[in-house]
């Protein structure tokens, strides 16, 4: 019998009371709480959970982000397999499976409701209704994933419906996506049966759904962060808020997860019982995935931690085995298998070339994506380019770049249009993370180094890249186009290099990588880029690159 004991001043969320106490652990579970009377210097509490989180986006198999992610507390998380779905279909919701059952890490995977996630792109495989039916029948799988298609909600689309009914027939919960839904369409999107949304930008909007009855999860990624806008829920909602970080890059994993909007919501004054609620109690209550929240005859997942102040991580236990101790993830290294959907050949720089009638000098009006940084919606505007040579280019001076997305999983012309915000003044990064279908997006201030980017991620079959001159770095990710199968610690410090680079060429963003991976998300407003063309997200149809 595999028996040992811990002792600190536990912090009992349910009942809001902290007392000294010894917690006797055996064969994995809580066996008794024993009360003592002299205080302890350090705490023991709950792990923590991710509400929601892409595992792909951080670039690691499963079993190497939870060797990452135990070192900040992290003892499980509500894990949508969407993205490499998107590329593999089933086949890739049960590699994320198998990969995970490999770690002492509590993964709650769903499985995706809307793969395609629109008809309006080319992606890699189909989750059908029967698909999801049978998934749902898994212990493996504890809810229907994120339904993006809010339209088809609205509509009673016949497959939409089914697989929401599927779920509920199972009695596993339904997580909501719908980006700014107000009012009465907001109402019927969660009458239909959807418990949970983690795109709210706004207090209102927010506020609005709680009403109704929807669990709100607060975001903060790498890419949107929605931690200051909605923070202030937690006063008067502390049991209908989660936290979650949604998609997050490696660099930022090893920096921290959940503990960090911990110890942010703690420094702006909310109730310690509140923020470890939102962090530790709520996605054990409403996902069930099998995680303990310190009483006994539960499993034995906690943490402990210096001071409520401060709250560095000092150890993290999942099962009664120590994953994680003073800074150092205990979790071992697992080999991860390579599966991958890629066909694609080279292109030529005359391959992102945008044809344009007109004499030189001549200005046409053009639709351009404005990319907001800490955000996934994006504005749609115009500016005026000049003919050049019967065709049109970036003009880095106004911040106006080119931005391609190259169809992945078939020969295809390559879709063109223009983007601001990204402020290179020279160069291109590309990415096969470019959600949701994942072909590859690439944004650059000259069509040569487009070209060169774009060409060595289709070498590597996947991969992130910054060509500039001469100089071309690559992270490959073979797995799916979206996974490095190598050492957490080690992509992330790659990645940060190319992150670097990127930042190199001219780029204020807090994450650029991240940013150009959400430029072809057709079910965030408001314009889009996908590899058959110019989305209007708000009128839910293709335009043209020019405005007329």
């Amino acid at each position: 019998m595999n028996a040992f004991q811990l002792s600190g001043n536990l912090i009992d969320i349910l009942q809001q009371e902290i007392y000294p106490a010894t917690v006797h652990i055996a064969d994995g579970r809580i066996q008794q709480i024993v009360r003592e009377k002299q205080p302890y210097e350090q705490y023991l509490l709950p792990g923590f959970i991710d509400a929601h989180v892409h595992i792909e986006s951080s670039m690691l198999t499963p079993a190497e982000f939870a060797r990452l992610a135990v070192v900040h507390g992290t003892v499980a998380t509500v894990s949508d397999p969407h993205e490499i779905a998107n590329v593999l279909g089933v086949e890739g919701v049960q590699y994320m499976i198998d990969n995970g059952r490999q770690a002492p890490f509590k993964f709650c995977f769903g499985v995706p409701s809307c793969v395609p996630a629109t008809p309006f792109e080319t992606a890699g495989a189909t989750v059908s209704v029967a698909d999801v039916e049978a998934l749902l029948q898994s212990p493996d799988i504890r809810y229907l994933s994120e339904m993006m298609n809010f339209p088809g909600v609205l509509q009673q689309q016949p497959e939409v419906m089914a697989k929401i009914a599927a779920a509920r027939r199972a009695g596993k919960p339904v997580d909501g996506h719908a980006p700014g839904l107000r009012g009465a369409d907001a109402q019927r999107y969660i009458a239909a049966g959807i418990s949970t949304d983690h795109e709210c930008f706004t207090l209102e909007e927010a506020q609005d759904k709680l009403q109704y009855g929807m669990h709100i999860l607060i975001r903060e990624g790498s890419a949107a962060k929605n931690f200051d806008a909605l923070i202030p829920l937690l006063h008067e909602h502390p049991e209908k808020i989660m936290f979650c970080s949604d998609d997050k890059h490696p660099d930022s994993l090893v920096e921290g997860h959940i503990n960090l909007l911990v110890k942010r919501a703690l420094a702006l004054g909310i109730d310690l019982f509140k923020v470890l609620r939102a962090a530790c109690v709520n996605p054990a209550l409403h996902y069930q995935p099998g995680t303990g929240l310190l009483r006994e005859g539960d499993p034995a997942d906690l943490i402990i931690i210096d001071n409520t102040t401060d709250f560095n991580i000092l150890a993290t236990y999942i099962n009664g085995t120590q994953v994680a101790a003073a800074g150092k993830t205990l979790i071992a290294p697992v080999p991860a298998g390579i599966l991958n959907n890629f066909e694609c050949r080279p292109h030529q720089p005359s391959d992102f070339r945008i044809p344009a009638a007109g004499k030189d000098g001549q200005p046409v009006n053009v639709h351009v994506i404005e990319a907001l940084d800490g955000q996934l919606i994006t504005n749609n505007i115009h500016a005026a380019l000049p003919v050049t040579d019967g065709a049109l280019y970036s003009d880095p001076a106004r911040d106006i770049l080119k931005l391609a997305v190259v169809n992945r999983y078939q020969p295809a012309p390559v879709a063109l249009g223009f983007i601001r915000n990204f402020g290179f003044t020279t160069g291109a990064i590309a990415s096969s993370v470019a959600h949701d279908s994942h072909n590859i997006i690439a944004v650059g201030v000259d069509d040569e180094s487009l070209c060169a980017a774009v060409n060595a991620v289709i070498q590597e079959q996947g991969g992130i890249s910054v060509a500039d001159g001469a100089s071309l770095q690559v992270l490959p990710l073979p797995v799916a186009g979206l996974i490095s199968p190598l050492d957490g610690y080690a992509v992330a410090e790659r990645y940060s290099a190319l992150d670097q680079a990127a930042k190199g060429l001219g780029s204020n963003l807090a994450a650029p990588f991240m940013t150009l991976s959400f430029m072809a998300l057709l079910v965030i407003p408001h314009l889009k880029l996908s590899d058959k063309g110019l989305f209007d997200g708000d009128a839910f149809r293709f335009i043209p690159v020019t405005a007329g």
